[in-house]
């Protein structure tokens, strides 16, 4: 089990700025005019241009077995499969809407990491995101739900969930940098597979300018800086507590998202009380972490 169970201070403020970071996403993926499997498709091709050149210039490069590679393939999959699932989200429901469900990943990073890692299941956990789901009950409202869209960001939560336990173990094993890279070019490979078997033809020059622009600074920004040091993160942060502290993003997205698009993603006053839940939460267990810290220090 990855040694992850008392992070410094500092280790979740990183963490946080790169959730912040993560806010921005569903906002990009409403702005750029591309299906959600095209614009997948671009992001993660253009994210691995800069993992490929860090890892040309690594020397001396790690020699991976085939499992090595075959586990790299297998996690590359589950992160494109979540990111097509978010952006189908996003574009079948709003940016408001999918942050909110993704929200539930917490509740299955608290029922999967006791499952894959071998350890008792922590009642305080599964209580933690069981909250966190009562906290997106106040905030979606049962009024308000687009069953596709709401069944989309479920599934890339629990996804994102999967992907995030399972990450724990291998960054255990691998550089982050090389994982980034070999998970990314796998779900790249993945993605041309749909994409050619679905008719999609990639057509560069029909993306607007201004799509071009978005798509970098989603690419390299929100993919190719933040998923490598994520990674990284993982040695120190267990993946309940990474959960956990994503469910901010959609209180940093639909701040955004009501500067961006105003009155579309303007949410009831019971979204404000929902958030507060959700932060209340995070605030919760990193006390309980950093108390587990200091007894242990003691």
């Amino acid at each position: 089990m990855p040694n992850a169970k008392h992070p410094s201070f500092r280790k979740y403020l990183h963490l946080h700025f790169l959730v912040f970071i993560w806010g921005f996403t569903a906002i990009l993926g409403k702005l750029i005019r591309l299906d959600a499997l095209m614009l997948t498709w671009y992001r993660v091709g253009l994210a691995i241009l800069p993992l490929a050149l860090l890892y040309a210039l690594r020397k001396p490069k790690i020699r991976y077995s085939g499992k090595d590679y075959l586990r790299f393939a297998l996690n590359g999959a589950l992160i494109a499969l979540h990111w097509t699932a978010f952006f189908g989200a996003i574009k079948l429901g709003n940016v408001s809407s999918t942050l909110v469900a993704l929200s539930s990943g917490a509740f299955f990073a608290s029922l999967l990491e006791p499952w894959i890692y071998g350890r008792r299941i922590q009642k305080h956990e599964v209580f933690f995101g069981l909250t966190v789901v009562a906290g997106i009950g106040l905030i979606y409202g049962l009024s308000h739900i687009r069953f596709w869209a709401l069944a989309a960001a479920l599934t890339a939560a629990f996804l994102s969930a999967l992907f995030s336990v399972w990450n724990g173990l291998l960054i255990q094993r691998y550089p982050a940098r090389d994982l980034s890279f070999f998970e990314l070019s796998s779900g790249f490979v993945l993605l041309s597979i749909i994409v050619l078997a679905t008719g999609h033809v990639p057509h560069p020059a029909a993306v607007r300018p201004q799509d071009w622009l978005w798509l970098a600074v989603l690419a390299w920004v929100c993919t190719s800086y933040t998923f490598t040091v994520s990674l990284d993160l993982l040695r120190h942060i267990n993946p309940f507590s990474l959960m956990l502290a994503i469910n901010m993003e959609p209180v940093y997205g639909i701040v955004l998202a009501l500067i961006v698009f105003g009155e579309s993603e303007r949410m009831r006053p019971s979204f404000y009380l929902g958030a507060a839940v959700i932060l209340g939460i995070i605030i919760w267990n990193s006390v309980l972490k950093m108390r587990g810290k200091n007894k242990s220090a003691s």
